[in-house]
Formats: C-alpha cells, structure tokens, sequence
C-alpha cells in the first residue's frame, strides 16, 4: 500500500533505491493522496516530470530535527501551509481557537503553528542553509504583498519576507513550479529564475519599465489606509495572465516583485494532471487515528473546473485561481467517474461536480482567451454583462453522461449553484432536470444579504433574483411531484452592512420563515476585495467611504438577529432592535420578532403602576398572563 503514495520516510526512500531527494516538501496538513489536497497534487505534478518527492506532513516545528527526516533536497524545498491560510484554521471570526482541525489526523487540533508558511520556512532555512526555499499554497498566495492581518489586527510584510524564503508561486502553481524545477536542474540560480510567470521574488534592485507598475510602499498601506486600498486597487487590476504588469512593492530597504500570473491550464493539462495517479485517501499512517475528516467532504466528487468570474468580493479565488474558467474535458470526468466506482466505500453517490461555482463551466466570453478579463467590468455579480455566455448545455451533458456510468446511483451538485447565472440563461429545463436528478431534499444557494447595497458591495446579485430562482424550483419541484427546499446563506457583518441592515434581513428570514441553522460571519481573510474594505474603510475600486461593523457587541448582534427565534439570542436581539431604533418589532403581532421582556409592555415601560411595579390585577389573571409570555418566548 505504502509504495503508492508519495515517500513519506527515509524507509520509502529505501524500497524505491533513492538515497536522495530532488525535493522535501513541508506540508501543513496531514498527506491526503487527492487532487483535492494542493501538497498532493503538486507532488504529483513534478513526480510525473520525474523528479524524485518526499513529503513531510504537519512536523514538529519546535526545532529543526523533525525537517531532516528526509534528508538535504538535491534541488530545493517546497513550504505550504495546507489548504486553508494557517490562522483561519485556527481561529474563528471571534478569535476563538476552533475545536477541530479537519486537514489533522482524527480531526484534532493543534498539529500546525501559527502562520505556518513562516515558521516552516525558518526552520527548513536552519536545517539546511543553503538549500532553496519554495513557499506557496492558499497562505503564501494570498499574503504576497503586505496584507492586513485580522488576527493580529495589523499590516504585516510580504510572508516573503517574513519567511525568508527565496521564490513564492502564487495561484495554482502547476506551470510555476515546473519551471522552477526545470531551472534548479538545469542548475540556474534563483536570480536567473525571475522572468518565470505566477511567482514573486525579493531584490534590491526592481526591474522598472513600461511594462512594470509601482504600488505603494510598505510603510505607506501601514500608515495611511488611503494607500492601502490605493495599493489593494492596482495589485486588483493586474492580476490577468494577458495583460497583467510585474507589480513592485517597496518595502523598507528591499522590493517584493510579483511577475504576470501563469497562462491558464488547457483542457489537455488539466486532464493530464488529474489523471495522475491519486490513491484519493490519507496515508496509512494515519487509519489508526481514523483517517483525515477533510477528506469525506471531496473523495467522492469531481474537479470538474477552476477559476471563477462570479466577482463574490468576499472571496479570495479571482486572486489565487483568476478569474478565467479552465477546464477539463467530459471524457476526463467520465473516466474519473468510473475509477471512483472501484474505489473501496463508493456506495453509488457523487457528491459533486464543479469548481469554486458547480454551473461555471466555460470561460464568460471567448475574448478572455486571448484578451484576458475586462478590467473595469464584471462579468456577474451586481449585474450581468451582456456578452456572458450563459449557456448550461455543456454542463448538462456532463451530469448525464456522469449518471449513465455504470455504478453510479446519484450525481449531486454541492459546491454552490449560482442561480443569477441560471436566471441569465433563462433555461427553467436546466432547473426542472436539477431538481429531479441532482438535489436530495435540498439545494444550497447563497444570497448572502437582501439589502441591495449590501449585495452591492458583496459583488452578489440583489435579492430579487433569489426570489425569482425560488419560484423557478419551487415551481420544478410541484411539477415533478417533489418536496425540496433551497437552503439559503447569508452573512453578517460584512462591509456596508449596519444594524438596521441586519434587521431588514431578519424581518426577510420572517417573512419567508426561514430559520438559518449556521450563519457565516464575514471573516477578513488576506486578498479578498472585502477584506481590504474592512481595514480601510474605503471601497479601493471607487474610493467610497463604507460602514465597517468591527465591534465584537455588534458582530453578535446581527449575527443574532438572524436567529432571533433562539431563545439564548433574546437578551442580544432585544438591545439590537432598541439600537436600530426598531421597538415596532417587539410585541405579539405576526410582524414582531421577539416579544416584550416578562416585566415590560410594548411600550417598553413597566408593567402597571402599584406597589413595587406590580399591575393591580387577580393572581390568577396574572398567571395567565405570564403563561402566555412564556409561550412566546
């Protein structure tokens, strides 16, 4: 078993002959042998160039011991932190430590550090000096310039410069770290390795032309926020592998260059790496503890894309994975398919087909192929450009040749359904043959807010559409004689969003007597468009002020207010709605949201006027009353 995977130990290194390898590679997570896991994937992609890989998973990192396992690298180490930036893992929006780690053997926590990228990086650089350092991942991708990090509630430098590492590969890194490899071996140095595309480097000496853009400085985005969402707007606008500008970024007496992002993969490519030999399980090291939860969530699904165009501003994908749609091509996913059969515990169900958006399937316009994105205009969000390709016949095609495969019961779609998108295409067909073949009960979208210039600052379409969609299923799910239901997201606290935005949202969940179960508060996680408009306070693509909730109290209140039925939220609800100035919602009538606390009226005074507040009426009238206070709290 262990002779399929990649070396983990000096032993594997032994059965295989090797008494060295081309590459160590620190991961953060536990070793998941799936496409789905980025160390995995990446040690596949340079195992199949034939270079020789070895990973080391979540080590100790209290010393350097632990980072020699598998000896010195002939060529270089590769650091990630893991799939999820390192503090998110950790912490929740509250700053609390979280109580499961799902990339962790049996889900515990506390296998990785704190900013794992930097303290790898480290302490690979005091096991072997002068080996070459390679840092990337969701981590290192998103905190390339200097970011503003909510856990510390700082700007922080370049991670390149906290870690000491020598090239960052940014994105999705396939094409990036083949380069790179492909120049150690031929025995270049790191500086003869600056023109390759989808990485950033450190230097005392910026390579300044036309085709170059300086951004403010380090010093500048942490003393005035106005420069930081100047800097955050012209790294936003770059970020296109056919027109995008290498972005230089003073920081103190040194320069972080970030080169153009790497051309996308072709459908070829991506066939080819999804394809690889993938064992699509965690390593046997780990059945003892019970395996790695994170794994359950995608072993039996398809990476059917990446990239997105959807313009969520909240979301980091358009700066890891860009914003142009590269896919693989349906024999690829039906090939797929039918090795998922044969794998052990495949009970006959997918779990999903898609990307970071399951319906974004082709590129938004064949212009971005050979134009790249338009800068100043999104494809969907707040609104819909007229030359998006909305159709869904491809995709369709792909779930029914998917569902035909022998051994398949049912394809699911989970990965999120952008239904503004399904409205633009105007196909209720997409949706009737969604609903009979592809939801079980229920079908995930996310709204996000009502409010539309909420929505408007989250890049989402405004809550009309949702409506009209919720018609459409509703509509579907009548005709096929089916009962399901959309369960829809929402976030709260997100920029823009005040007090009395997140009561129209509760008044919303009432009128459609929708009682949210989970609710996401707005996390500021480096390299979303959210994030540097939590910091600053400024919209960085119009230079508008925005509202930022950032008091703990506040954050509690409308997340509450979107559980104001939980009768643990009422103490919190209650001081919200006198807040926002909306007492009107505290009483007994089929508007109201909570009811009146047991010692006051709707007014909001005491009870009656006798001896110690008490109302002069029969006990057993007050009983009653107080019977029917209980009911409605």
């Amino acid at each position: 078993m262990r002779e399929n995977f990649l070396v983990t130990s000096r032993d594997d290194m032994k059965r295989r002959g090797w008494d060295q390898l081309d590459f160590v590679y620190i991961n953060g997570d536990a070793y998941v042998d799936h496409p789905g896991f980025a160390a995995a994937l990446i040690g596949r992609v340079l195992e199949s160039r034939g270079y020789r890989v070895g990973l080391i998973s979540q080590p100790d990192w209290h010393s350097a011991d632990a980072f020699k396992a598998l000896g010195r690298p002939r060529l270089a180490a590769l650091i990630t932190a893991g799939n999820l930036d390192s503090m998110l893992n950790e912490k929740t929006a509250a700053r609390k430590f979280r109580s499961r780690d799902s990339y962790s053997p049996g889900g515990e926590t506390g296998h990785r550090p704190e900013r794992a990228t930097i303290v790898y990086a480290n302490r690979m650089r005091e096991a072997y000096k002068d080996v070459p350092i390679i840092i990337g991942g969701i981590e290192a991708s998103l905190r390339r310039f200097a970011h503003y990090d909510y856990w510390s509630d700082k700007v922080r430098h370049s991670i390149l410069l906290d870690s000491k590492a020598d090239i960052l590969s940014y994105g999705m890194g396939e094409h990036s770290i083949v380069e790179i490899a492909d120049a150690l071996a031929e025995g270049k140095s790191v500086a003869e390795m600056y023109d390759i595309r989808g990485i950033c480097y450190v230097t005392s000496k910026p390579p300044i032309s036309d085709k170059t853009v300086v951004c403010p400085s380090y010093e500048e985005v942490r003393a005035d926020k106005a420069a930081f969402a100047k800097a955050f707007k012209m790294q936003y606008e770059e970020q296109d592998p056919f027109y995008g500008k290498t972005i230089i970024q003073p920081s103190e007496n040194r320069f972080v260059v970030q080169t153009p992002p790497a051309l996308p993969l072709s459908t070829e490519e991506m066939d080819a790496i999804y394809e690889l030999p993938f064992q699509r399980r965690w390593h046997p090291d780990y059945d003892a503890a019970g395996g790695v939860p994170a794994l359950q969530e995608v072993q039996f699904s398809l990476t059917s894309q990446r990239g997105c165009f959807g313009h969520c501003h909240f979301c980091a994908i358009a700066s890891h994975q860009g914003r142009i749609i590269q896919h693989r091509s349906q024999e690829s996913l039906v090939r797929e398919t039918e090795r998922m059969t044969k794998l052990p515990g495949f009970k006959g169900y997918i779990h999903d087909v898609g990307g970071p958006t399951a319906n974004f399937r082709h590129v938004a316009c064949q212009k971005q192929l050979t134009d790249g994105v338009c800068r100043n205009r999104h494809c969907i969000g707040s609104e819909t450009c007229q030359n998006l390709n909305t159709s869904h016949d491809d995709y369709l095609q792909l779930l029914r040749k998917i569902r035909r495969v022998k051994g398949v019961k049912k394809v699911f779609v989970r990965s999120g359904l952008r239904y503004d998108y399904v409205l633009a295409d105007g196909n209720k067909e997409f949706v009737k043959e969604l609903c009979q073949y592809h939801v079980s009960g229920q079908l995930k979208v996310a709204p996000e807010h009502v409010v539309k210039h909420v929505t408007d600052l989250m890049g989402k379409a405004d809550v009309n559409a949702f409506l009209t969609f919720k018609e459409w299923f509703d509509e579907a799910n009548r005709e096929l004689g089916k009962k399901q239901y959309l369960v829809p997201y929402f976030m709260s606290s997100h920029p823009g969003c005040t007090l009395k935005d997140a009561v129209a949202l509760a008044e919303f969940l009432r009128d459609m007597h929708m009682q949210p179960e989970q609710v996401q508060d707005f996390i500021p996680t480096p390299g979303s468009l959210s994030t540097a408009m939590y910091y600053t306070g400024i919209n960085p693509l119009t230079g508008q002020k925005v509202y930022v909730a950032r008091r703990a109290e506040e954050k509690q209140m409308q997340r509450a207010l979107m559980q104001y039925k939980n009768p643990a939220n009422y103490d919190i609800v209650y001081k919200a709605l006198c807040l926002a100035g909306r007492r009107d919602l505290i009483g007994y009538g089929p508007k109201c949201l909570i009811a009146p606390r047991r010692h006051q009226s709707q007014s909001g005074r005491p009870l009656g006027s006798g001896r110690h507040g008490r109302s002069p009426v029969r006990s057993g009238q007050r009983r009653k009353d107080l019977n029917r206070t209980r009911k409605f709290r």
